[in-house]
């Protein structure tokens, strides 16, 4: 390869179709600021006081503006869950914000919001923030769910019985059927209970769906921290439909958060078997981490 390689250079592995990106300027990026926290009020990102906010990442792993970093509040010592309805809804708002703005760009044919909480799943800064890419296109994972949707209909998003942890208005949040980690929650509207047609994508949402999304991500995310009596650490990711022009009837918004700990403090490795294979293997069930979520409070 002869000349100045790309800043992020897309791969797909020829034998398993597996994409990968090579960001080779993220391995420089400072594990640990220096000096204070950049995201606090008069830090190196937010000069001056904010409530929410959101800007591009100085470290990003997809190039043109495409990688930005949300703060959820001002206040380095609160979690997602202490923001409280009203906080929250703030956060969901700003989603809907940027969603909307990206999805405008010619480049942008997919927007992913998502959060890393904790050391353990490389979150490398405490105060509470989270992350969007934008993508240029259908990343795996939600075309495949997509695929699945426009195949099987509404009965992928499973009814969830005795899994069920909370609901407000039309908005629910349970532990998936078959969930891959031992603590999994899946928000999504019910469909009996909405309003209309379930809704596609962050920027749809009406002011009540907004405030039900907001309690029940509150809810949610407070049962994981009760669960463990800890800042139990998780990743959360939203999927919803693609801004490539397509019509995409089958896209449903929904929120996933999954925690590594199978118990306080303790994780859980996906391992050979399982990167080997493709399939996995949780020793919770989830009826049983459903029961457990439900009983917490803090």
């Amino acid at each position: 390869m002869s000349g100045e390689q790309p800043v992020t250079d897309l791969r797909t592995d020829p034998l398993t179709g597996d994409a990968t990106y090579i960001v080779r300027k993220r391995q420089k990026r400072p594990n640990l600021p220096s000096t204070g926290c950049p995201f606090c009020v008069g830090g190196l990102e937010s000069p001056e006081p904010y409530d929410v906010r959101s800007f591009k990442n100085r470290w990003p792993a997809l190039p043109d503006g495409r990688a930005e970093v949300v703060l959820y509040s001002s206040e380095h010592d609160a979690t997602f869950w202490e923001l409280g309805v009203d906080g929250a809804r703030n956060v969901i708002d700003l989603w809907a914000e940027r969603t909307a703005e990206l999805g405008t760009r010619d480049d942008v044919d997919y927007v992913l919001v998502f959060e890393n909480r904790g050391p353990e799943v490389g979150a490398t800064i405490t105060h509470p923030h989270g992350q969007i890419y934008a993508f240029d296109h259908v990343p795996t994972l939600p075309a495949t769910e997509l695929e699945r949707g426009a195949a099987h209909g509404s009965v992928v998003f499973d009814d969830p019985g005795d899994r069920l942890l909370t609901s407000v208005g039309a908005w629910r949040a349970w532990v998936p059927f078959a969930a891959s980690s031992p603590y999994a929650i899946r928000i999504a509207q019910d469909e009996e209970q909405a309003p209309g047609p379930p809704v596609a994508d962050l920027p749809s949402l009406d002011d009540d769906g907004r405030d039900q999304l907001a309690a029940v991500l509150v809810d949610s995310l407070e049962r994981l921290d009760a669960l463990f009596d800890a800042r139990t650490p998780y990743m959360m990711w939203i999927h919803q439909r693609p801004c490539d022009g397509r019509a995409w009837p089958q896209a449903r918004l929904h929120i996933d958060i999954v925690s590594p700990w199978r118990a306080k403090g303790v994780m859980r490795f996906v391992a050979a078997g399982e990167l080997g294979s493709g399939e996995y293997f949780n020793t919770v069930a989830p009826e049983a981490a459903a029961e457990a979520l439900r009983a917490a409070t803090s």
